[in-house]
């Protein structure tokens, strides 16, 4: 069943360094900005030396998504994406904010892969510019990662996320604000080392302009204009005047730089650092500064998840093809995965008919990707590639759910699997993993001739199959594929009567 497309929608990227909102209007389905909102909550300068977020920093996270949630508290489900950046990524107590988070914001939060944020940063940039034919690298400084993306028009070619701020090498380089030219010098080293082993992706001689998006490129954009050293976007000669009087100065507090706004102050020296080694080792003269970022980004993804054009559908069909699946086996098992789905009612998950029908029909036509590697075991190959591949559109939960259907389609039926998805997919994943299973087992002699209808009901622990005109009697196969699918049923507390 087709949703209803909302009359708003909203983004949040929880950086590292900032918090940002967009909300958008939808007119025919094209966007209009009506409001934003972003506060520097500086979430990186939260971790200890252990890696965990300092409740210090989380509650003043929480304050921020409090009133965040407020401007979004009307908004219905699947309205709103909310994205968790560098930061949210590394904490190793970074579920227990985000359950915090996400009871202040009333909506889920995605943790999303570094290639993931430079593929949505792209496309902020790309539909903030319009189309365009030339090559563009897209760099976006957050507060613990740098990303950089080669693409063309409105789609992605190469794509990098590197693991350094303007947050983390301030820390790292200018503590408490302190400036010296050594500890500058060994900034720019630092970064050079992080960016060196991408020179040949990504230097000058493959793309025909560069392009930054992010607060700290702003603002950098902002000085270098204000002060005169530049009047064409961020120039190396601009950079290198900046950097000059940088080093001049003993402290943040004496930059004294115009444009430059207190809350930038902390963060800023740690920022100019890596655009000044991003020129260096890139071979770059000059790079335009866009307002379209991250949250841009996922505010048009939204929208195509809306409409029907979801990138994710597109990736599972380049993965299937690139691991040379058997796409009309698949398109089988889909349809009969459909059709159970018809005839279950509310009390097997419903309430998220979309997603369901999505997620299983993914699986579904992802199930085999690991005969590509070998036969034995192919079901943990293809789950294994499924949750450590780089599947644009997905987030870490999405494709953790979809590597656990996967991992479940066949043999022994663990249930403990299905205790770390999140709500409410650890409750229904058990019920989409029996329709997998048994949508594959009907399809195992893999012929294109139709299967006979069947009435199909699944209540909490008990699954019963009736097929038409004793249909069983002539298919001793099937039979016992279904004897030996309801022993592993039984193992796992469920019980499958057919006939």
């Amino acid at each position: 069943m087709k949703n209803e497309v909302p009359s708003s929608v909203a983004a949040i990227d929880l950086g590292s360094n900032s918090f940002h909102m967009i909300v958008c209007k939808l007119d025919n389905g094209k966007l209009r900005t009506i409001d934003r909102l972003r506060e520097m909550v500086r979430l990186a300068s939260g971790l200890d030396n252990n890696r965990n977020l300092n409740i210090e920093t989380q509650n003043k996270a929480l304050e921020c998504l409090e009133r965040f949630g407020q401007r979004i508290q009307n908004f219905p489900a699947g309205s709103v994406r909310i994205v968790g950046t560098n930061t949210l990524r590394t904490a190793k107590n970074s579920q227990e904010f985000i359950e915090k988070a996400e009871k202040a914001l009333g909506h889920p939060i995605d943790i999303i892969a570094g290639i993931e944020e430079a593929r949505l940063i792209y496309q902020g940039v790309a539909n903030s510019l319009g189309s365009n034919a030339k090559s563009r690298l897209v760099m976006d400084i957050g507060g613990g990662s740098t990303e950089y993306i080669i693409g063309v028009d409105d789609t992605a070619k190469t794509k990098e996320s590197l693991n350094m701020g303007c947050v983390t090498v301030s820390n790292k380089f200018f503590k408490d604000g302190a400036i010296t030219k050594r500890s500058f010098k060994r900034s720019v080293l630092f970064a050079q080392h992080q960016l060196d082993p991408f020179y040949k992706k990504f230097n000058s001689n493959r793309w025909d302009e560069a392009i930054g998006a992010s607060g700290s490129l702003r603002s950098i954009h902002k000085v270098l204009i204000a002060s005169e050293w530049s009047n064409n976007g961020i120039t190396k000669q601009g950079l290198e005047k900046l950097v000059s009087h940088i080093t001049e100065c003993k402290h943040v507090s004496e930059l004294k730089l115009p444009e430059l706004s207190e809350e930038r102050l902390p963060v800023f020296v740690g920022g100019v650092a890596i655009v000044y080694a991003t020129f260096q080792i890139l071979n770059i003269e000059q790079m335009t500064v866009s307002d379209g970022a991250l949250r841009e980004g996922l505010v048009h993804d939204l929208l195509g998840r809306l409409y029907d054009h979801d990138i994710r559908s597109k990736t599972v069909a380049t993965i299937a093809e690139h691991y040379h699946t058997d796409q009309q086996h698949s398109d089988r098992i889909n349809q009969t995965v459909n059709y159970i789905l018809n005839q279950l009612d509310s009390s097997c998950c419903a309430d998220n008919s979309k997603n369901i029908t999505q997620f299983l029909n993914w699986a579904v036509t992802l199930h085999e990707i690991g005969r590509d590697i070998a036969h034995s075991q192919y079901h943990k190959h293809s789950a294994y590639v499924i949750e450590n591949g780089d599947f644009a559109g997905f987030s870490r939960k999405d494709q953790l759910l979809l590597a656990t259907l996967v991992r479940s389609h066949r043999k022994k039926l663990s249930r403990s699997r299905f205790k770390k998805l999140p709500e409410p997919w650890d409750k229904d994943s058990p019920y989409l993993v029996i329709i997998l299973r048994l949508a594959i087992l009907l399809h195992r002699n893999r012929h294109t001739l139709e299967i006979p209808h069947f009435k199909i009901t699944i209540n909490p622990s008990v699954i019963e199959i009736i097929f038409d005109d004793h249909w069983l009697d002539d298919a001793p196969l099937t039979r016992t594929d279904l004897e030996s699918e309801a022993f592993y049923l039984d193992n796992a507390g469920y019980q499958l009567v057919f006939s």
